[in-house]
């Protein structure tokens, strides 16, 4: 394996990893926006009511792409094995 496919295989597995988190941290982020909003509307500061929102929405991301999320890791990693007998 040359170098210009290893650093093919790294672009990749850092492109399928940003696609694989991005949901969650998006939701994440946008709860948190809100409930930041909210907060300074409000002028309640504790610092719990942000955590507890965001838990419960990056826990309901992973459980409705979790499948979606594992199929496309399985994928890749099935790609890069199949490279491994052209490595010799």
């Amino acid at each position: 394996m040359g170098a210009d496919e290893a650093v093919g295989l790294v672009n990749q597995l850092l492109w399928n990893t940003v696609i694989i988190a991005a949901p969650v941290l998006v939701a994440a982020l946008l709860v948190g926006l809100v409930i930041s909003v909210v907060q300074v509307a409000t002028q309640l500061q504790e610092m719990t009511l942000s955590y507890v929102p965001k838990l419960l929405v990056s826990a309901l991301v992973l459980i409705a792409l979790g499948p979606w999320m594992i199929a496309r890791i399985t994928q890749f990693a099935i790609s890069v094995i199949r490279i491994i007998p052209q490595l010799g």
